[in-house]
């Protein structure tokens, strides 16, 4: 970053956006001071710079437990260790020093009677497992047996999670169109859409959860099935390059982002887990406007580096979670340029299947002008959108709908949001507006045999960094 934001500037952030759960990249004794007695729970990380001295010497362990962790501790209040950030795949000459570093690093929190409260781990790319899909086939790479064989029974006899970073977003641009996108946003998809595991015919309806069961299913190949997924880093771009990174943008990053959040929150648990909640953190909390790489690379942030929102989340039905979210202040209009086949025939389907009470686009009706399809589009589409609670998914009609904080209400022609109403006749349909689509739209993604992640090395993220 240009311009990194003073530790208390973060905090203060963290604070008003009640964000009770953060990852750091490191432990800098500035960010932890100034997280004492704030009640945030935070995982500490040692960086894969130091995991050569920690892996090596059971002394120095014991030093960098009782410098950044001991020294903190219980002022603030840290849950956990990531040791390291996807060091098979990204560092793979250091992995003979992976467990020899958990291992005494585990040693020193034992030694300072501080192992019941704090869990060691270590956060992979979900690369490492192979064959994903169907999850039931997924197995971990076999070259990295002999140290992910004594890490998962190191995980399973401290009660520790497999920490895992899963990034649908980049499972999607590396598909080739195999992906469907409303399948890696979480999206409401048809029955006949979802993907279907054939081996143990369990239905899948969005990458995040194929991935994980992956997990479990390549931990169960190794016998090891009480290590619950813990999953380090996710998220969504929200502006990339137009040419090559079309769908960064910042309504599928909260679609994306809204849509998991609401999933984790709901403890929807995942097809092989139902019910099982899966303990997530977003990737990030600041863009990063220094960032080599591709354009999308700078922009993963809910934050710009002065704390102003990225975008507007839409966390209708999961609670008072972000201060950022305008849910109340949004409208669902019709897309710039958008074809004007697709318009009407999105504006057929909301005014008839979608149950939108439209007699106010009637001739002498206070919406009738401007007379175009775009305008009656968007009426149509806002009321409907409206009429579903704001969900994320609701204004997407093939993509000819977006979602702005501009209200179109003019003259006598007041939209939906503006004055609270929906407008919709009785009951309505299922949010995903699918049924405007061609047969074509998605293709199926049953034959994807992986659903590899070629992930690039993070310095901040999830609900915090530094």
């Amino acid at each position: 970053m240009s311009s990194v934001p003073a530790p208390t500037q973060i905090t203060t952030l963290l604070r008003s956006q009640n964000i009770r759960h953060i990852r750091l990249y490191d432990a800098d004794p500035a960010m932890l001071a100034a997280l004492a007695n704030t009640g945030i729970r935070v995982i500490v990380s040692v960086p894969n710079e130091q995991l050569l001295a920690i892996g090596n010497s059971n002394a120095t362990a014991a030093n960098w437990v009782a410098k950044n962790v001991a020294a903190h501790f219980p002022a603030v209040n840290i849950t956990a260790i990531a040791v390291g950030s996807e060091v098979l795949s990204a560092q793979p000459n250091a992995a003979p020093l992976l467990m020899p570093a958990m291992r005494y690093l585990q040693n020193a929190l034992v030694a300072a009677a501080l192992d019941r409260y704090i869990k060691i781990s270590t956060p992979h790319s979900s690369s490492i497992i192979l064959d994903s899909f169907p999850p039931s086939q997924a197995f971990f790479n076999r070259s990295l047996d002999n140290v992910l064989v004594p890490m998962l029974k190191f995980l399973q006899s401290t009660g520790s999670p497999l920490m895992l970073n899963v990034y649908p977003y980049y499972d999607y641009m590396r598909s080739n169109g195999v992906i469907p996108l409303d399948y890696a946003l979480f999206r409401p998809l048809p029955p006949n859409k979802e993907a279907v595991d054939a081996n143990t015919l369990l239905h899948y309806t969005n990458v995040f959860d194929a991935v994980v069961d992956a997990a479990y299913f390549a931990m169960a190949y190794l016998n090891v099935t009480n290590v619950p997924v813990m999953v380090t880093e996710t998220g969504w771009p929200h502006k990339g390059d137009p040419s090559t990174e079309p769908d960064a943008t910042s309504d599928n990053a909260d679609t994306y982002n809204s849509n998991l959040i609401r999933h984790v929150m709901n403890s929807t648990g995942t097809p092989k887990h139902p019910g099982v909640a899966v303990p997530t953190y977003i990737y990030e909390l600041y863009d990063e406007d220094t960032r080599p790489g591709s354009t999308s690379e700078k922009y993963w942030g809910l934050f710009d580096m002065n704390g102003v929102p990225a975008y507007a989340l839409h966390l209708t039905g999961s609670g008072m979670l972000l201060a950022n979210d305008t849910t109340n202040q949004t409208y669902c209009v019709a897309r710039e340029g958008a074809d004007p086949k697709m318009l009407q025939a999105a504006l057929d389907w909301a005014c008839g299947p979608g149950k939108v009470d439209c007699s106010v686009l009637m001739q002498g009706q206070p919406c009738y002008d401007p007379d175009t399809v775009e305008a009656h589009a968007t009426y149509a589409f806002n009321a409907y959108y409206h009429g579903m609670g704001m969900g994320s998914g609701t204004c997407y009609f093939s993509g000819v709908a977006v979602i702005t904080t501009t209200d179109p209400t003019h003259g006598s022609c007041v939209y939906a949001g503006k004055n609270g109403s929906a407008l919709l006749n009785g009951t309505s349909l299922a949010p995903s507006s699918n049924s405007t689509e061609g047969s074509g739209a998605h293709r199926g993604i049953g034959d994807v045999s992986s659903l590899a992640r070629v992930v690039s090395a993070a310095l901040l993220l999830s609900v915090l960094m530094l």
